[in-house]
């Protein structure tokens, strides 16, 4: 996994009268006397995902019986505010019904241990993370081509549903074995006035996100949106299609600095009637970047053959 940037929560002092807060204690091995933890699959910024066992799905019968469990982290944990967080990303997650979004069973407390923790569809394969390593040239137009469509898709349902993702890199995208899934909504958040009663937290408090996939109006502080989504959307495409970032890793501030958003290149393989919608994705001003349908549009648009461009040539 990325390392996000260093996380800035505090936990408030506490106030006269009211109840001591307990840290929780360590994953048991056994959450709630149903999920029998296997293994630790991976740890983020924040969470921890592990694969566990469901003993109720086993008991009766279910030939699949593995779900995978997500907690915070024993550090994050600690502070009194951090179950908020996980069970926004619970409520923002379980309102998006796509076959390109991970799939989240339910929302859970262990008394004994007094932790929080998610219940989801166990995924298996690569992330885009494997995929970039593996093709430093960028993959092939209809296989980047299918990708692109599935992750656009996804973010189209999830806007269109008022929820944001806010942290999307190549590690939070995972090829399973029957087709791609958007997964780890922990930084997201609600649009608007659309899901009111949900916790917010302060953006100010909390700045997690992996710093080379976040847009410059997020490094200055601002709040998140649509279009930040549309930025990160579009390094990951760019990565994909060309084997490599599209500002060498840089922040977008760094970027700027450099000059680096005038000398962009479009990737080889991408085809030349993508271009112009991925490139004002990647702007660094959020007004100029157009909406995730604009991007899907382009996208799914099939590159014309070679006959076709032979006779275009003048």
């Amino acid at each position: 996994m990325d390392a996000p940037s260093a996380t800035a929560i505090t936990p408030p002092a506490n106030t006269h009268g009211k109840k001591e807060f307990v840290p929780p204690g360590p994953v048991p091995e056994v959450l709630s006397k149903r999920y029998r933890i296997e293994r630790l699959l991976g740890v983020g910024g924040m969470g921890a995902v592990y694969r566990a066992r469901d003993l109720l799905r086993e008991q009766f019968g279910d030939p699949e019986p593995w779900v995978a469990v997500k907690a915070l982290n024993d550090t994050f944990a600690e502070y009194p505010d951090a179950h908020a967080l996980l069970y926004s990303e619970f409520a923002l997650t379980s309102r998006l019904r796509h076959a390109h979004v991970v799939q989240l069973y339910g929302f859970h407390t262990d008394a004994r241990c007094r932790r929080a923790y998610i219940t989801m569809e166990l995924l298996k394969g690569p992330t885009l993370d494997d995929l970039i390593s593996a093709n430093p040239e960028g993959l092939p137009w209809e296989q980047f081509r299918e990708i692109a469509m599935a992750l656009l898709q996804a973010l189209a349902h999830s806007h269109a549903r008022g929820v944001l993702h806010g942290d999307l890199k190549p590690s939070n995208v995972m090829m399973a074995e029957d087709g791609l899934r958007l997964f780890d909504f922990g930084l997201g958040q609600s649009i608007g006035d659309r899901l009111p009663g949900l916790p917010r937290l302060s953006r100010a408090r909390l700045a997690a996100w992996t710093p080379r996939y976040a847009a410059l109006e997020l490094l200055d502080g601002e709040p998140l949106s649509a279009a930040a989504d549309v930025y990160a959307a579009a390094c990951v495409l760019y990565e994909l299609c060309s084997g490599h970032h599209p500002f060498s890793r840089l922040t977008a501030r760094q970027a700027i600095r450099m000059g680096q958003d005038k000398t962009l290149e479009p990737p080889p393989r991408l085809p030349r009637h993508c271009w112009p919608a991925l490139r004002r994705a990647l702007a660094f001003e959020q007004t100029q970047r157009p909406d995730i349908p604009t991007l899907l549009a382009a996208f799914s648009q099939a590159a014309p053959s070679l006959l076709h461009r032979v006779l275009r040539r003048p």
